[in-house]
């Protein structure tokens, strides 16, 4: 029986600690949501992220903003369709908004 539950524990555990292993900001963007409308290069339904980073290029707190449009959802900034909040913590968001501003 222990044969058989120690490995099922620890199955357990990797698979609740994975969000909390995604660290950089492309593994955050890959993970979630945010490929069904955004992609680094090209406009989808969202902007291209490097437009992102270029319209935001030396604006003060610009990463603050983002993470917040990020967890929280926008819309009018890019056009007519709005973004919807996303399921990330704020770490997620601030990682991922720095990430993204690094793209220019």
């Amino acid at each position: 029986m222990k044969k058989f539950l120690m490995p099922l524990l620890v199955m357990g555990v990797a698979f609740a600690a994975q969000p909390a292993l995604a660290s950089d900001g492309e593994t955050i963007f890959k993970s979630n949501a945010c490929v069904a409308c955004h992609s680094i290069d090209n406009k989808m339904v969202g902007p291209a992220l490097k437009d992102v980073a270029a319209k935001n290029a030396g604006v003060e707190g610009a990463a603050a903003t983002l993470a917040l449009h990020i967890k929280n959802g926008n819309a009018g900034l890019w056009g007519p369709i709005p973004m919807p909040p996303n399921q990330v913590t704020e770490d997620e968001a601030r990682i991922l908004a720095e990430w993204v501003l690094s793209l220019n």
